[in-house]
């Protein structure tokens, strides 16, 4: 795009609903001082400020909606919300004087909400332009949020007060948005010179202002107010110089008529005799081999898919090409349609991986997503398990809520007990999206009618009304949970107190949990009966969100530990736990076990959910205690002639599992990492928890390129060591392999497009493309395996202290 070329959408033409994310509260919060009243012997954890933000729109000065609220955070003290906040209101329906009126609350007082401070910012500039990127809004201290039109409390700074400080910020601004040009290397320098700025700042004035960072969804173009109706813009008055004037024009983006026209004639369905002779000269034939592999997110050109049409019948014996064939056909031309649904089940039959493909959202065709469905009835249960998650959120781009997908997976999950249960979970998370509900329930019916009609026998030794209630307690026992939570969480005091609330619960008015009735199949195993809570092996972790830590009798007379949350979205770390799994068999398809751990993990609602305990360490704990990885391994698998005084197998394992996890981190771009979320169990396996960012996005500023920590190369015997080496070697190894099944994994990514987990529903095409770029698609295998090494070696050289500027940036990541 040109500089004097002006593209834009009309804010009436957006039939999308208004999302924004409140991402933290900066500046320093005062606690309210204690009175004598108040309980001396209280903790400071009790003393913690607990804020929650309310966000209400404002049209015209009334109350729009209704207001939404986030979660409560209470790590200070930067609270960091990070919370994606979708309104009912589309943008199509805002006017020019739209609002947003943010009021911050702290609940940690217990006689009532105490208010914070509020902040109002309008959804549209001076130039009617819809506002994007973050906003860094100054409260109103002790004042609620003004909708109205004339404002009480604007937030943004007034421009007598305004300083170095905000000009940076508003041209960061515009830097993050792709409206500046980016240079690297002077990027850094001068983001190190405004850190140093703001430092200085801050210091000189003491300002005790408190800032709400807001960040606006960006779309393509900008978005210019429109009112509904209206089709044209009043041009801009006529000046005297010989400025440009900019001008709407309605058929901007729209096919022009004499080139459809050619494009008909050349592919017209009479030629249909002579194309079934032609075969692709040697240009044409590298020119198709070229376009076959391309990964699925690439939308093919004009020249490209009349190339495809051309040679469609020769092409019938690959495999490969029938999606790129069928995005080339006119959909909306019957005749072509009706031919290329003919040869379409003429064509060899695809791979599943292709046949996800077909059901993701650019393939609207009711035939080609039922042929799609007829590929999947090929896999086994435990490869459709792995793609389960993937494929309910599929049913978002199906014609009818009765579809053919819905149906093949209701008949599979009523043949194996773990798909009906993974499916009435995934498919019951989803009835808390209010565009598709009706659709999920729809699915969630047909599961239960058809369960509850299967005979004595048709699952073992239950029948479908037993089956069916079996799953259902899962959910009465999940409600139980949240009702423990909720008490134990009131309770005053330390975390000991809290869980001593809870044996008490588990063991006195709660006591038919530590019995149960009759057995339960558990959320995250479905094979596995569990009979009741063990209340002297139940605990609370330290946090925030006091998770719960139950160890549940299994009806083999074991026992299995789970950790239970609630006010957390597991929903993104449910999908990384999957991905690992799937490229852990993936691996060991290939013969290359990396001793990865993918815990299970179930979210039971959209701020609920549970994990599989592990038993292991965070490196955090293990360096304070034992000062070093290696020493920490010699106290369960010493020996004196192995590899550092440990044996060889437990290195071996170490080694190979952070090659594993490296790598993985690496290709689905997961950030915020640090010695509290890296793992290690007894026997060497490493592993990561806690998945808040991924596909690129990172709290912290100049993130490695992979999340390699100085503990995990000295534990190999440092940067110059063969066990160093062999590391980077099962790096390259697991690189290329996954690289194969690139496809398959993008495939699953774009089937997410559609879901509300965080940081895909905030720009899924985006977040896709930083995937496909992470797997280098352009190299080969052996200028992969230098890729890859290259980018091990800047990662670790960050870690040391002769490297200066980015390196040293990249070391400040692991402090």
């Amino acid at each position: 795009m040109s500089g004097n070329e002006f593209r834009f959408f009309l804010s009436c033409d957006i039939n999308l609903p208004v999302t924004f994310r409140i991402e933290k509260l900066e500046g320093k919060l005062l606690t309210p001082k204690l009175s004598d009243s108040d309980n001396v012997d209280s903790t400071a954890e009790e003393k913690k400020p607990e804020l929650y933000v309310e966000s209400t729109l404002y049209i015209d000065g009334a109350p729009f909606g209704l207001s939404m609220r986030t979660r409560l955070e209470s790590r200070g003290p930067s609270f960091c919300w990070n919370e994606l906040i979708t309104l009912s209101t589309k943008y199509r329906d805002l006017t020019a004087n739209s609002q947003l009126a943010f009021t911050v609350w702290d609940v940690s007082c217990g006689k009532g909400e105490g208010l914070i401070g509020g902040a109002t910012i309008h959804l549209f500039n001076m130039k009617k332009q819809l506002k994007t990127g973050k906003h860094k809004l100054r409260l109103w201290p002790g004042k609620e949020a003004d909708g109205s039109i004339n404002t009480t409390t604007p937030g943004k700074v007034p421009k007598e007060e305004r300083g170095e400080l905000e000009r940076l910020e508003k041209l960061v601004n515009k830097y993050e948005r792709g409206q500046i040009q980016r240079v690297d290397w002077l990027d850094r320098l001068a983001f190190k010179a405004m850190e140093k700025i703001k430092e200085s700042e801050n210091s000189q004035n003491g300002s005790s202002h408190l800032y709400l960072v807001i960040d606006f969804c960006s779309f393509e173009h900008r978005v210019v107010f429109q009112e509904s109706g209206a089709n044209f813009l009043l041009p801009s008055p006529i000046a005297s110089t010989n400025e440009l004037v900019t001008v709407y024009d309605p058929e901007v983006g729209k096919i022009n008529p004499s080139e459809h026209k050619q494009l008909k004639l050349a592919r017209s369905l009479n030629r249909g005799i002579i194309d079934r002779d032609l075969k692709p000269s040697s240009t044409e034939r590298k020119s198709i081999q070229r376009i076959l592999k391309y990964p699925p997110t690439i939308n093919l050109s004009g020249d490209e898919r009349q190339l495809l049409w051309k040679f469609r019948f020769s092409l019938m014996s690959e495999k490969r090409a029938l999606t790129k064939f069928l995005r080339c056909v006119e959909w909306s031309d019957v005749q072509e349609a009706k031919q290329a649904l003919e040869l379409m089940h003429k064509w060899e039959s695809i791979d599943l991986c292709d046949a996800l493909e077909l059901l993701s959202p650019v393939f609207e065709s009711e035939e080609v997503r039922a042929y799609a469905v007829s590929v999947l009835e090929r896999a086994d249960d435990e490869e459709l398990q792995c793609y389960l998650l993937q494929l309910v959120q599929a049913l978002r781009f199906e014609r009818s809520d009765k579809s053919r997908l819905s149906h093949f997976l209701v008949q599979r999950s009523l043949r194996n007990v773990e798909l009906a249960s993974f499916l009435r979970w995934f498919v019951a998370v989803e009835l808390h999206d209010p565009a598709y509900a009706k659709r999920f329930y729809c699915t969630y019916e047909i599961l239960e009618e058809s369960m509850l009609k299967l005979g004595a026998g048709a699952s073992g030794d239950e029948d479908g009304f037993k089956l069916w209630q079996s799953l259902v307690r899962q959910t009465e026992l999940t409600a139980q949970l949240c009702s423990i939570m909720r008490d134990v969480r009131n309770v005053r005091g330390g975390t000991q107190k809290k869980i001593e609330k809870l044996r008490h619960l588990l063991s006195g008015l709660l006591s038919e949990l530590t019995y149960f009735d009759e057995p339960i199949r558990s959320p995250l195993a479905p094979d596995l009966l569990i009979t009741g809570i063990i209340p002297s092996e139940s605990s609370i972790f330290k946090s925030a969100l006091h998770p719960l830590r139950l160890a549940f009798r299994t009806a083999n007379g074991g026992c299995c530990k789970i950790i239970f949350k609630k006010g957390d979205d597991l929903r993104q770390d449910q999908l990384v736990v999957q991905m690992v799994s799937l490229m852990d068999r993936l691996l060991k398809l290939e013969n290359l076990d990396l001793h990865l751990t993918p815990y299970r993990v179930l979210a039971t609602g959209h701020d609920e959910g549970m994990l599989e305990f592990i038993p292991s360490k965070p490196l955090a704990q293990i360096i304070s205690e034992h000062r070093s990885i290696v020493s920490y391994l010699q106290k369960f698998h010493p020996d004196e002639n192995g590899p550092f005084g440990i044996t060889s197998t437990c290195l071996e394992t170490f080694i190979k599992s952070c090659a594993g996890y490296s790598v993985i981190t690496y290709i689905l771009g997961i950030g915020d990492r640090h010695l509290d979320n890296l793992l290690l169990r007894d026997d060497g396996r490493l592993f990561h928890v806690d998945f808040g960012f991924i596909l690129g996005r990172d709290p912290k500023p100049f993130p490695p390129p992979m999340k390699l920590c100085k503990e995990m190369v000295e534990a190999m015997g440092g940067a110059e060591s063969q066990y160093y080496t062999r590391f980077k070697s099962y790096c390259c190894e697991a690189y290329n392999i996954l690289r194969k099944s690139s496809n398959l994994i993008l495939n699953l990514f774009h089937l997410m497009a559609g879901s509300n987990i965080p940081d895909i529903a905030s720009d899924p095409e985006k977040g896709i493309l930083k995937l496909q770029e992470k797997f280098r698609l352009d190299l080969d295998d052996e200028e992969c395996i230098h890729f890859f090494q290259d980018l091990i070696n800047e990662s670790v050289s960050a870690l040391f202290p002769q490297m200066v500027e980015t390196i040293h940036r990249w070391a400040q990541y692991w402090r």
